[in-house]
């Protein structure tokens, strides 16, 4: 663990003007310098960087954070990798902490294991491009138009037809049997050690920093299996990697997207023709470790999947995850019989950029799937197709969302909106219902409680009003929580306070929404605080009191003469004297 106090060094002797003109053309705006988004692809500079808070915030994408956040998400490193990078860059040397014995043998363990893994890559790299036996190989690659700069890109191999041609390299190269066990790309039986890919084409599995963890293997004929990939071992989860993330980073973050395919030939055709932001699942099913490494990284996702059924069940619970991550999703659909790979050998890349612009919404394209395979001919059909509906609806989170495909399911069900609204348990899906959900009051967004947060942020003297009012009695939902992060600021040295603030923030969402605050003070500009700060308190008093309009509809069923009509109508009358004051 890096000690704060070379965190707060680095931070003093960089600034963030001078670490995001690295990556970003930045020019002078007032306050603030502003340039082109390096993460979403724009021609309007939305981007600002404060450099007296020492945060950036983008109006377009809503990314924000500060240094260290920046660096994180433009190299893809952690946060310590990140620190190091910049005490590097500012000459802080920062002491690696002693490691335990246990921690030491892990490290050395890794190592071993990574040489072993770069061993047999370039093993299987010198059998394709130099061996006679590889020569078969070659001539497929050729074929499929994979040969040279891609193959070198990809680092392409083959495994000969012999039992143990990689077990011999690796003792040749002083290396362990039994730890390479540990890889599984070596077997052990009683007759001894053998190779476990034989006669295929070798596809490395690499991590987002480029190393190889593990291999895919692809038979040149119509046997089966058709691929074969390395098991699970110390370095290897097939579940949290993505093919060929390493290489489609770079791309992600022009694009803010990624393409989601299913197989490595499908990437390599789509990078090969210059469609870079794509990534495949390992010969796996996509799971939520895989969405959420991709909502890491983009802000919405295509999914290309094969049009059979297969296919289709695959797109559909990319689609649930996606949901479950509120990430954005959309299928591209191909003509019928095409993989990317044969749509790209006779169409122009502005063809499949074409398909992808007419790419469907994940949900629509599921309900247009069931309706497509069961026929709208008797309730019973509507009664399986609502069943089948219902949980993959209660899993879309956005309001305008919910809203608008609720409306269009009963549409193309011909149904009443509160049949559909009984079939989902009772809940009613309005907007007006969804105004009141806390989960996520930013979205819609409340003005009094965003300006109060400003406040507390940018004058030390509001904020401990605010604190001393009750950040409990002010804020709701996830305004409260960032309240109570920023009630931890020291008053002094405040910038830099306020960027480790940030970095404690483990919520992008609250991180951006906060940079987004902070990072101008344009809309208090010639304003007294204590003004501000005033009616904000004021408009919290007049929201904490009853709504009158729901007392006055209780009041129109009670008997005029009864208790507790009289009581009603004294507590409306001093509800309406209390908000006049305020």
């Amino acid at each position: 663990m890096i000690p704060e106090e070379k965190v707060r060094e680095v931070m003093e002797r960089l600034s963030i003007v001078e670490v995001v003109s690295d990556y970003v053309q930045l020019r002078r705006a007032g306050a603030n310098y502003t340039g082109l988004c390096p993460f979403h692809a724009e021609k309007t500079p939305s981007f600002n960087v404060n450099p007296a808070r020492e945060i950036f915030h983008c109006f377009g994408c809503g990314t924000g954070g500060n240094a260290f956040s920046f660096i994180m998400k433009i190299e893809g490193l952690s946060f310590p990798e990140s620190v190091k990078l910049l005490a590097r860059k500012a000459g802080v040397e920062i002491e690696e902490r002693q490691l335990t014995p246990a921690e030491k043998q892990a490290q050395s363990e890794r190592q071993t294991f990574q040489r072993i893994n770069d061993l047999a890559a370039g093993y299987y790299r010198t059998v394709l491009e130099q061996k006679p036996e590889g020569s078969i190989a070659r001539s497929y690659l050729e074929q499929r138009t994979a040969r040279g700069e891609i193959a070198e890109t990809y680092r392409l191999g083959f495994a000969p037809d012999r039992g143990d041609g990689l077990v011999q390299h690796l003792k040749a190269s002083g290396i362990p049997l039994e730890t390479a066990l540990k890889l599984g790309i070596i077997r052990k039986s009683d007759r001894g050690w053998y190779d476990l890919f034989r006669n295929r084409l070798i596809f490395p599995i690499r991590d987002a920093k480029g190393h190889v963890i593990a291999f895919a293997g692809r038979v040149l004929d119509a046997s089966l299996p058709k691929y074969i990939n390395s098991p699970e071992s110390p370095i290897y989860h097939k579940s949290s990697v993505l093919f060929g993330l390493d290489l489609a980073l770079p791309a992600i973050r022009t694009e803010n997207s990624v393409i989601l395919v299913e197989g490595y030939f499908d990437h390599l055709a789509l990078y090969r023709a210059g469609i870079r932001n794509v990534v495949a699942t390992c010969g796996t099913a996509l799971t939520s470790h895989h969405a959420g490494l991709i909502k890491r990284h983009a802000a919405r996702v295509f999914t290309l999947f094969d049009s059979d059924a297969a296919g289709r069940k695959a797109t559909i619970r990319s689609m649930e995850l996606f949901l479950e991550q509120r990430l954005p999703a959309y299928v591209i659909t191909l003509p019928s019989g095409d993989d990317p790979d044969s749509f790209l050998a006779g169409n122009t890349v502005e063809a499949f950029r074409t398909c992808q612009t007419k790419a469907r919404p994940a949900f629509e394209f599921f309900v247009q799937s069931i309706l497509a395979s069961t026929p709208l001919d008797s309730v019973d059909s509507k009664r399986r197709i609502i069943d089948e509906i219902v949980p993959t609806f209660k899993k879309i989170t956005r309001p305008l969302e919910r809203d608008l495909y609720e409306k269009e399911v009963c549409r193309l069900l011909e149904i009443p909106i509160h049949t559909f609204r009984k079939a989902l348990g009772g809940i009613t899906l309005s907007s007006q219902d969804l105004v009141s959900d806390k989960s996520h009051p930013h979205k819609r967004g409340d003005s009094t409680q965003e300006m109060m947060l400003s406040l507390m942020g940018l004058y030390p003297e509001a904020r401990a009003e605010i604190i001393s009012y009750g950040i409990d009695n002010i804020f709701s939902g996830q305004y409260q929580e960032i309240a109570n992060f920023i009630a931890t600021v020291p008053g002094d040295e405040n910038s830099k306070n306020l960027q480790l603030l940030i970095d404690s923030l483990e919520n992008q969402e609250h991180k951006n929404l906060l940079t987004k605050l902070l990072v101008s003070e344009e809309h208090l500009a010639g304003v007294n605080w204590h003004t501000v700060l005033e009616d904000c308190l004021r408009a919290v008093k007049k929201k904490s009191l009853p709504s009158i309009q729901s007392l006055t509809a209780k009041l129109r069923v009670l008997d005029q003469d009864s208790a507790e009509y009289i009581a009603l109508l004294h507590e409306i009358n001093d509800i309406s004297m209390r908000k006049s004051k305020l």
